[in-house]
């Protein structure tokens, strides 16, 4: 408890400054990207999470750098980003084409930049026969996979300057000086008069650069500085320098732009430094205060990495109650449950903060539905465990909160967590109570699902199975169920009235309404067969298992699909990885169906032989 106080103290401690250029502040920076304002930081880990699959970026001398300064390098120092190993490349036919070694997993720009015509030449025939993406072969995903990556790395290289610019303030300079009589010549031109020359060249050389940039910026950086401005009044730095040429100024934002490139590339801390406080002023003076205050937000949040702990607390979680349970300590059953209490208000917290952020309920999209309802089967471990004290669940809370926020981790993979909602998915008080209680209702089933694993693993490979545990976890898996019956039948209901509102219909057979209703017959069809008593205890557990399987689809399945108001897409690793997890748990069905000869616990008392008598 100590050790893991002290860890969520340190973690909340704001960032102590440090010499040199100020990439805390610079990750602070609002900017407008996938439909919200958003920090530099974000912005730097996600991207960096795309290309690389983690947040930090390994250096070759030993270390690594944060993703915003990594970021730093690649707006304003392209040619030093170009050498960092920020590309995943496995398939080794991939690697053949574009001839890097076969030894390596990282790869940097620099080595692969003069096949990148071969990698074009075969994304182009992957597009041109349109194969689906859940009908590409391994080598063509990896060929599309790495062609998006590096579109999105050009593009952030293209997003503050061009990428081949050397001296900014120099290039802005050279433009301004141009504009004047560059608009004069090409007036002139399309007027069918003679024009200068040298004018029309010197301006069209700027134009074209920036025009790609306009087109190719990732970020929009730039906001309008109107005192009347809106959430979506930003633009790109291309844009904006376009923009400049129909009479516009130049600006101060892109200035002090210009300035920390230069700065940046040239070491000069202070320089920078100083550009970076200017622009934070202008900002406010500009009646930016909310998006800087999102900014710092966001940013904190990023830097406590609340689910990150989270995640590790619950493994201690797991580590001391199965203790508990081979070496009989109480102590160890009470260090989980105390550990369990604390990891859990860490993982409200963090849930909480996020919606602040978010300005919506809990659920959003995949990700934030991975997150709570690991909170919601960690908040029922916790209450399971405060009734019947047995550690089974803490287990249940590990196992639930930890393996939810591992998938919410991958599903981080996409990039933005964030994003804005779907248009079909536009908030009101009927969807977000009909999110909450149907993803509760995932969560109930589940939890009822894992307890029933406990009861059928512990069975078949231990004898720590006894009558009374096995009793006690049939109760606890039936009590559960009614739950998750009640919470996603409400829920299904809810998000019925939510279709009439928005589509004009309750009910369509949608997928993903499919997948709720299977959700509610199924887990009624547990509850009939109990109380019925139509089955032994132990296929009881076999059908609260393979509920598993059946909020499994309904969570992620339906969503791959490709039909449906609910879909988002084909995934192929979470395809890959959502079979995995139905086969096992079709494996523990096949458990639990044996006869109870083959199981370690629950076995009938032998019968004695009878001696022989003589006559």
């Amino acid at each position: 408890m100590a050790v893991a106080l002290l860890t969520i103290a340190y973690c909340l401690v704001p960032a102590a400054s440090k010499s040199g250029f100020d990439a805390e502040g610079f990750g602070r920076l609002p900017v407008l990207l996938n439909g919200r304002t958003q920090p530099l930081d974000s912005v730097a880990r996600n991207s960096l999470l795309i290309l690389r699959g983690k947040q930090t970026l390994a250096l070759e001398k030993g270390g690594s750098m944060p993703a915003i300064r990594w970021l730093m390098e690649v707006f304003f120092d392209g040619s030093k980003a170009d050498s960092r190993t920020i590309f995943r490349i496995d398939h080794p036919e991939l690697r053949g084409m574009l001839g890097v070694s076969d030894e390596e997993k990282y790869f940097s720009m620099a080595q692969f930049q003069p096949k990148l015509q071969s990698l074009l030449k075969e994304t182009q025939r992957i597009e041109s026969e349109q194969i689906k993406p859940e009908a590409q072969s391994p080598f063509e995903k990896a060929v599309m996979r790495l062609n998006n990556n590096v579109i999105l790395y050009r593009r952030l290289k293209n997003s503050m300057q061009h990428e081949e610019t050397r001296d900014f303030e120099a290039d802005l300079a050279a433009y301004q000086t141009a504009i004047a009589p560059g608009v004069k010549a090409i007036q002139a031109r399309e007027g069918g008069q003679e024009f200068d020359q040298k004018a029309f060249d010197r301006i069209l050389d700027h134009l074209q650069r920036y025009d790609m940039m306009a087109r190719f910026g990732y970020t929009l950086a730039v906001p309008s500085g109107s005192p009347n401005h809106v959430r979506d009044d930003w633009t790109t730095v291309g844009a904006a320098l376009m923009e400049a040429a129909r009479g516009g100024s130049i600006g101060t934002p892109i200035s002090l732009f210009a300035r920390m490139a230069d700065a940046y590339r040239s070491d000069k801390v202070e320089v920078f430094n100083a550009a970076l406080t200017e622009y934070g002023g202008w900002l406010a003076e500009h009646r930016y205060v909310p998006e800087l205050a999102k900014g710092r937000s966001e940013h904190y949040f990023n830097r406590i990495e609340a689910f990150y702990v989270t995640a590790v607390f619950y493994v201690f979680v797991f580590i001391l109650a199965c203790a508990s349970w081979f070496n009989n300590v109480p102590a160890l059953s009470r260090a989980a449950w105390q550990l369990l209490i604390l990891t859990w208000i860490a993982h409200t917290a963090g849930l909480i903060y996020r919606m602040i952020l978010e300005g919506r309920p809990p659920v959003t999209n995949l990700y934030s539905s991975a997150v709570f309802i690991g909170w919601g089967i960690a908040g029922l471990g916790i209450l399971l465990e405060r009734i019947h004290s047995n550690a089974i669940g803490s287990v249940l809370a590990a196992i639930g909160g930890g393996s939810t926020l591992v998938v919410a981790h991958h599903l981080a993979m996409d990039g933005d967590t964030m994003e804005m909602m779907r248009a079909v998915l536009d908030t009101n008080f009927w969807l977000s109570t009909h999110v909450v209680a149907v993803t509760l209702g995932y969560a109930a089933t589940f939890a009822a699902g894992f307890l029933a694993l406990l009861y059928v693993l512990r069975g078949f490979f231990t004898t720590s199975l006894s009558t009374d545990m096995a009793k006690s976890l049939s109760r606890m898996v039936y009590g559960v169920i009614c739950f998750a019956t009640l919470l996603s039948f409400t829920g299904t209901v809810l998000g019925g009235i939510w279709a009439d509102q928005s589509w004009g219909r309750f009910w369509g057979w949608d997928p993903k309404e499919n997948g709720a209703l299977m959700i509610v017959l199924w887990n009624a069809f547990f509850l009939h067969a109990r109380w019925g008593k139509v089955c032994s205890e132990k296929t009881l557990m076999a059908i609260a298992v393979f509920g598993n399987v059946i909020t499994a689809f309904s969570w992620f399945g339906v969503n791959m699909l490709g039909i449906g108001l609910h879909s988002y897409g084909f995934m192929g690793a979470a395809f890959s990885w959502l079979i995995a997890f139905d086969i096992s748990q079709l494996i523990v069905v096949g458990l639990a169906l044996l006869p109870v000869a083959y199981w370690k616990s629950l076995r009938p008392p032998q019968a004695t032989p009878m001696k022989a008598t003589s006559a």
